[in-house]
């Protein structure tokens, strides 16, 4: 099966996920720098001396406005993974039909001789293996929600001590209410941009998209 994807070049086979790492590098380094400006921006302000680059990338406000986004759409997918296994939408191109069972529901064939390693083996290690992506989003959602909190709370932290006030302990930040701010106003924008496009691929059409139906597909048609 791989020779006939061999006849296209790599970039042809692999052109979405390069667009959006490059996309995604980019807009990494476009906030760091703009973030870095903003921060130097409050220190100056406070009468504190600027910091350089380089320190930047290991401050708080940096963590806290990287991980506060991950976090966010870590958990969007995880829950988009799990609830699209169970819960439907009629005439969605996102939903499962409302019918008939799915492929993504058939029984793994381990005789199949392109069936990935887990699935020839069995066990345990297919079990983990058939809900792996749910897997990997939970604990990438975990590592960021982690990630967001420990440079929230130093960012934190290094406000109060420019108002010449003690830090306080995590137990303490957590009943603040800044963490939990930031937290729910990324969850929900992420909850509404999912239920938009449940709901908007029901009427509206992306001719070529494979997350659109067919153009001439009936709006109560669901899935792709």
């Amino acid at each position: 099966m791989m020779a006939k994807y061999k006849q296209k070049s790599f970039l042809y086979r692999n052109s979405l996920s390069v667009v959006f790492i490059s996309l995604f590098l980019l807009a990494l380094a476009a906030q760091a720098f703009f973030g870095w400006r903003e921060h130097n921006e409050i220190l100056s302000d406070s009468g504190v001396a600027e910091t350089g680059f380089l320190s930047y990338l290991g401050s708080g406000h940096f963590y806290a406005a990287t991980f506060e986004n991950f976090q966010s759409e870590f958990l969007q997918m995880a829950l988009y993974v799990v609830l699209t296994i169970s819960l439907r939408q009629i005439g969605s191109a996102e939903s499962k039909d409302i019918g008939k069972p799915e492929e993504v529901d058939r029984v793994p064939d381990p005789t199949r001789p392109d069936a990935p390693g887990p699935v020839k083996k069995g066990g345990w290690r297919l079990r983990l293996y058939q809900h792996s992506l749910s897997i990997a989003f939970l604990l990438l959602f975990l590592i960021s929600w982690a990630g967001h909190l420990y440079g929230s709370y130093r960012e934190f932290n290094e406000q109060e001590g420019l108002k010449h006030k003690p830090p306080k302990s995590i137990v303490d930040f957590l009943q603040e209410p800044q963490f939990w701010f930031e937290t729910f106003q990324n969850w929900q924008s992420e909850f509404l941009s999912v239920a938009s496009i449940v709901i908007l691929s029901i009427f509206l059409r992306q001719k070529g998209s494979p997350e659109s139906k067919p153009v001439d597909a009936p709006h109560m048609e669901t899935g792709k």
